[in-house]
């Protein structure tokens, strides 16, 4: 069995090193991917992680623990305070995102409960691969996409799925059949 302890700092330091040379092998799945699928394995309780288009997955890895039992309500809570972002929305994207699983990798190599790309979560100065500073990340993130559409939660939404440049682009919901699906699951869900 493979010895998990320290994988998530190496990861980080991968993503560095990848982001300081011009890699981006995390974009296409790459190395992220095989190494995430390897852990995978190596948990009996574990799916190999898979996802669709985007940043989305759209069947998470099965690691870590979800929603149901509490676990992310306090981090949710925590960041939703520190960022001035309404929890139950915070919820809607973590759901709709990774179905709340840290270990959740997405093909497009987003990460984590708020599936953040590693770019993203550089930027923002976080590590993806822990469970805390994703949500705090991702509810960052989320903030600025509020920020930058004046407080319109659908646009907001959009662009943390599409990428703010394409719902500026359409000035509104970009006419991505996945970005309107997952802006319809996320407000449901917020609802």
């Amino acid at each position: 069995m493979i010895d998990l302890n320290g994988i998530n700092a190496m990861m980080q330091r991968i993503t560095e090193i990848e982001n300081k040379i011009g890699m981006h092998t995390t974009a296409g799945g790459g190395f992220d991917r095989t190494l995430q699928a390897e852990i995978a394995k190596s948990r009996p309780d574990a799916a190999a992680p898979s996802g669709g288009a985007g940043s989305k997955t759209t069947a998470a890895a099965a690691v870590g623990p979800t929603a149901a039992d509490g676990s992310y309500g306090a981090m949710i809570q925590s960041a939703s305070r520190k960022y001035q972002v309404d929890p139950r929305l915070v919820s809607a994207v973590a759901e709709a995102e990774s179905h709340f699983q840290q270990g959740a990798v997405s093909s497009a190599g987003a990460v984590g409960v708020m599936q953040l790309m590693p770019e993203t979560a550089a930027s923002l100065g976080v590590n993806p691969y822990d469970a805390a500073q994703n949500i705090d990340g991702g509810t960052h993130y989320l903030r600025q996409m509020l920020d930058s559409f004046g407080g319109d939660v659908k646009k907001a939404v959009a662009a943390y799925n599409a990428g703010a440049q394409a719902v500026r682009d359409y000035n509104g919901v970009p006419p991505y059949g996945e970005t309107e699906s997952y802006v319809n699951e996320v407000l449901d869900l917020y609802r």
